[in-house]
């Protein structure tokens, strides 16, 4: 672990610090390219936009450009280390927009005093950019915060911690029931952790066909339930009007774990009590709710996902969030809505059931993947992701209505 943290920190450092930098897109050798990029030329385009503020879409970058926000209070599993502590994830987070799927993105880290405060700080700068992604946000206040900037911003605004684990761990559950041979309707699931992630994760799951009854959620204080009198207005919505208390009572013959919590906290005396043929995804970073080894050793007959590279079925979110606003970018859509978070659950879930191309096995160091207990989630290099899931969600938002262009001529053909 010592020399991966060496390695880390220099991969950071060096050849220069940082891993992302602005590029030129256009020519800037001879003084008519300095007089069409800054004054007197640029005067035009701004008129334009003064009289037309859409076509900041046709003469600025606002069209390919995301801004990934945050004010440091979760930042991966280290917690609230402030603003600029965040800012190598949200750098990182804008290399993975570029990598995989093309999109140009600026990280700003926000310091303020009350949730007011941010809210402002992101609506007032909002206009520069074609999307938000909100990344590293804590609970409650992210709800909050996301809520009043989708409804102020005329962009798409998306908190990735939520919704993207929420789409990536919806596709792969639909896949592993199916594999096992159930229905996400019937499902009994337990949900261990109600923060951000795991309220998204069961409200999406819910809106692909899970009952909300057959969810029970837990907390530090056990589970969350009708008779609690300190919950706040996210985790009342998964009260349930039971006599269980404990882990243990609720995973008695339980069909689904989630857990978005921390290690080690469930047992293989735990999943002993499961359903037959139980799908247990423990997302906890980098160390799961239990480890996939033990969990194996006690249940043969499940399937199993995590949040770790090393291991198969990775919950990885980059599966969703570059393609999610690539295709909402795309088609200039005022926000994500629930139809395009559901066609990217689909496309990502489809990807998983077809043959897997030779490119993709050889950067996953594997000979063969083929759709099973073992691979019920794409890897994030497989290319059909973005077409596919780009495609997908660029039509949702045309047939929702959230679109403000119709899908562009042969898109991602």
């Amino acid at each position: 672990m010592s020399d991966f943290r060496e390695q880390a920190l220099k991969y950071h450092a060096e050849p220069v610090p940082g891993k992302i930098s602005i590029e030129l897109t256009k020519p800037a050798e001879t003084a008519k390219d300095l007089a069409l990029a800054y004054s007197p030329g640029v005067a035009e385009p701004v008129r334009e936009i003064a009289a037309n503020p859409a076509d900041a879409y046709k003469y600025t970058a606002k069209g390919n450009l995301v801004a990934v926000i945050s004010n440091g209070t979760a930042i991966l599993g280290l917690g609230n280390l402030g603003p600029l502590a965040s800012k190598p994830v949200m750098e990182g987070k804008a290399l993975l927009f570029k990598r995989f799927a093309g999109i140009d993105s600026i990280d700003i880290e926000v310091k303020h005093r009350t949730t007011e405060d941010f809210i402002n700080t992101v609506e007032n700068i909002a206009d520069t950019f074609g999307g938000i992604n909100l990344e590293d946000i804590k609970a409650p206040e992210c709800f909050e915060i996301e809520k009043a900037l989708i409804e102020r911003c005329d962009i798409p605004v998306f908190h990735d911690d939520q919704h993207g684990t929420a789409i990536v761990t919806a596709a792969g559950m639909l896949n592993a029931l199916e594999v096992q041979g159930k229905n996400l309707h019937d499902a009994q699931i337990v949900c261990l952790g109600a923060g951000a992630a795991a309220i998204a994760c069961m409200e999406l799951l819910i809106k692909c066909g899970a009952q909300r009854e057959h969810i029970y959620m837990l907390d530090r204080k056990g589970v969350i339930h009708t008779r609690r009198d300190d919950l706040n207005e996210y985790k009342e919505l998964f009260a349930n009007n039971t006599d269980k208390r404990t882990l243990q009572d609720v995973i008695t013959d339980a069909d689904v774990f989630v857990g978005v919590s921390g290690p080690n906290l469930i047992s293989a005396d735990d999943l002993k009590l499961m359903a037959d043929k139980p799908v247990v995804f423990a997302c906890s970073n980098p160390d799961p709710e239990i480890h996939p080894d033990e969990a194996n050793a006690a249940r043969t007959d499940l399937i199993m996902a995590t949040g770790r590279s090393d291991y198969p079925n990775q919950v990885n979110n980059v599966l969703c969030f570059p393609f999610i606003f690539r295709g909402a970018l795309d088609v200039r859509a005022k926000r994500i809505n629930d139809e395009m978070k559901i066609a990217a659950v689909n496309a990502i879930r489809q990807i998983a059931k077809e043959p897997v191309p030779a490119e993709v096995l050889q950067a996953a160091g594997v000979d063969s993947l083929e759709f099973g207990a073992h691979y019920i989630i794409p890897k994030p290099m497989d290319p059909r992701l973005l077409p596919r899931v780009a495609l997908a969600v660029a039509q949702a938002a045309v047939a929702s209505g959230v679109a403000r262009i119709p899908l562009p001529e042969n898109y991602m053909q």
